[in-house]
């Protein structure tokens, strides 16, 4: 009996007052994607990735397969290294964060 009376009282409760999502009588505001140009330096590189995932590679033999492998990781790894960015350790930032603290 406790329960029904419990759930009746919030059911109640819920549907008395409005939610605040809906009370928002404001335009959402779009969001602008900041444009973000292609280096030229990369652009052959992603053409050459393009035309080894059309390829039709049933036809290869695995050693062919192997150097297309091959090729494809030196461009992964010759996008990412162009690609930039500043990478910090998980224990850089812990000892970071204590000098900020101590100083």
């Amino acid at each position: 009996m406790k329960k029904t009376v419990f759930y009746l009282i919030i059911a109640i409760l819920l549907s008395v007052f409005p939610s605040k999502v809906m009370a928002s009588e404001k335009n959402p505001v779009p969001i602008e994607t900041p444009n973000t140009e292609i280096p030229a330096e990369i652009k052959p590189l992603l053409n050459r990735l393009d035309e080894i995932k059309s390829m039709d590679k049933t036809n290869l033999d695995s050693s062919e397969r192997k150097v297309l492998r091959i090729e494809l990781r030196e461009i992964k790894k010759e996008i990412r290294s162009n690609g930039g960015g500043l990478y910090i350790s998980a224990g850089a930032i812990i000892i970071i964060l204590l000098i900020i603290i101590i100083l």
